[in-house]
């Protein structure tokens, strides 16, 4: 969880900034940014039981529409996990920052630094991602303490600006810029491939864990969110000074600057660095799964991706991840909010090819309610990714994720059409040492 869970550090303060700092739409807003990742979990539920042995929405659309479908979702997801890293690192630096001011004008130098070392982590494998999961909770514990004091005794109440405008103009400023906040929906995805790590389980049990996993996500995830908008909205806390983030203000206004304010900040950079680790183990992972090494039937890549160390780490396939990373955070000027954009759009790439599959599946099946229930899925993904591809810059995300679909799908005729190219990430996931 910690790609959805850390995503709140600077999905709330994206949506402010979207809604010109208007605190009295920021809780519809994240309301409905909720509610619509509510929707595609939903969907994903079913998802789960079809496909119990993992792969996600790439193995969903290879099974619906044929294996080249898998890799729209594929290119996506590679340029969502080099954005995750990206993001994950800007925003730490910001947390930092937002904590020590006097470290502002090095925020570009601390983000490169801080993708190195996660970069570094990530090459002891299992044990790396062991260092950050151990501090995951920490994050929500520090939260719910934040919350708590802001609601009973806050140390400081802004006043909040004053709020003009019709009825109309309030609806029509919510749904131009929940879209900018669905970068909060980033990972929901994660357990769809990740319960195919548990090969000691039968396909029940992983229906069970993978479905208990999205559950808590979204309980979580939905309660978190909530309670911080909510927060700010009741103790004013509006766009934040250059140096600061609004989620950092929000800590300070509830708790002041005193040990609940250090470890709110702390776990929060901390929890950010852990979505990053992750994708550095995700993505090189799914890199490896591609590349011709000996005895793969699905290798389209070089051999270099899949060389791994003595702790099974594919470093070549980490280098080419730390490398594009710090290229996107050199690009955004270490400045997670730059980022936002970019990131929400990638992934909902994916989001929509699996949705759509699973729309064919209701559909040659004949479950016309579920058939419905996708489609509002796909309806509500849709004009999300067709809002923010509207800003402009955001076409470079979807660009990127194209090419690198193209170059996986060219790569693959070329190798001759291995058949089950589809399910590559259910088996970098079922096989994270390295081996078949």
């Amino acid at each position: 969880m910690a790609d959805p869970v850390s995503s709140v550090a600077y999905a709330i303060e994206a949506a402010l900034r979207a809604l010109d700092g208007r605190l009295d739409l920021l809780l519809p807003t994240m309301a409905l940014v909720i509610g619509i990742i509510a929707l595609v979990i939903v969907n994903y539920w079913f998802l789960v039981a079809r496909f119990p042995r993992g792969g996600g929405d790439a193995a969903a659309a290879g099974q619906a529409f044929g294996d080249a479908w898998g890799f729209p979702p594929m290119g996506a997801l590679i340029v969502d996990f080099a954005l995750t890293i990206a993001i994950s690192v800007a925003a730490a630096s910001s947390a930092i920052i937002s904590y020590m001011p006097g470290l502002s004008d090095r925020r570009l130098p601390l983000a490169l630094g801080l993708c190195a070392l996660v970069a570094a982590i990530t090459w002891f494998g299992h044990l790396g991602r062991l260092v950050f999961a151990a501090f995951t909770l920490t994050f929500l514990v520090a939260a719910g303490l934040v919350v708590t004091r802001g609601w009973l005794d806050p140390v400081t109440v802004h006043a909040a600006p004053d709020s003009h405008g019709s009825g109309h103009a309030a609806l029509a400023a919510v749904v131009l810029a929940f879209p900018v906040a669905m970068a909060l929906a980033t990972g929901v995805e994660a357990p769809l491939t990740a319960i195919a790590q548990l090969g000691q389980l039968g396909d029940r049990d992983r229906r069970r864990f993978g479905r208990g996993t999205l559950a808590l996500t979204i309980a979580i995830v939905g309660l978190l969110t909530l309670s911080l908008t909510a927060l700010a909205a009741h103790l004013g806390v509006g766009i934040p000074a250059s140096g600061a983030t609004q989620i950092a203000d929000v800590a300070r206004a509830a708790a002041g600057d005193g040990a609940t304010y250090a470890l709110f900040q702390a776990s929060s950079a901390i929890l950010l660095l852990s979505a990053a680790s992750s994708s550095f183990a995700a993505g090189p992972g799914l890199l490896r799964a591609l590349s011709r090494t000996p005895g793969n039937p699905l290798g389209i890549l070089p051999a270099t991706f899949g060389r791994t160390n003595a702790h099974h780490t594919p470093y070549w396939a980490v280098l080419a991840f730390l490398i594009s990373s710090c290229a996107v955070v050199v690009a955004a000027g270490g400045r997670e909010q730059e980022l936002v954009l970019f990131y929400a759009v990638a992934v909902f790439v994916s989001f929509l090819t699996g949705l759509l599959a699973m729309a064919r599946f209701s559909l040659n099946e004949g479950n016309h309610a579920l058939l419905a229930v996708n489609g509002v899925a796909v309806a509500a993904v849709g004009f999300t990714l067709a809002i923010n591809l509207g800003r402009g810059y955001p076409l470079a995300s979807l660009a990127a994720a194209l090419l690198i679909a193209g170059a996986l799908y060219a790569l693959w005729v070329r190798a001759g059409r291995p058949r089950g190219i589809a399910e590559a990430e259910r088996f970098a996931e079922a096989d994270p040492l390295g081996g078949r």
